[in-house]
């Protein structure tokens, strides 16, 4: 969740627990109740936020590792590739060798 989806949230809470408490025909007990209700509510609330952010983050965490190792498997293959183009180039291009010269 985002600081302004966060303070909004809690901007909201506050005014409505405001306007709650000020019309609220109820008696002192059970406005605290209701009160008590709403935070843990809005404490549910943001926990379930968290998690799916967390879940979130996880997956592009994973998705980012995953990407890693497809290069690095990549830049392998393309190393061992010229490794082995320039030692055909060497064998290629070497003389070939020659036996003992007998007199």
């Amino acid at each position: 969740m985002d600081k302004n989806g966060l303070s909004s949230f809690l901007l909201g809470l506050g005014v409505g627990v405001g306007i709650g408490m000020l019309f609220a025909p109820k008696s002192g007990e059970e406005t605290r109740e209701m009160l008590k209700n709403k935070a843990n509510e809005g404490s549910d609330f943001l926990k379930q936020r968290s998690a799916e952010f967390r879940q979130s983050a996880a997956e592009w965490v994973d998705k980012g590792k995953e990407a890693l190792n497809r290069q690095r498997d990549n830049l392998s293959d393309a190393m061992e590739a010229g490794r082995q183009a320039y030692r055909e180039t060497i064998n290629r291009e070497a003389p070939p060798a020659e036996g003992p010269a007998h007199s």
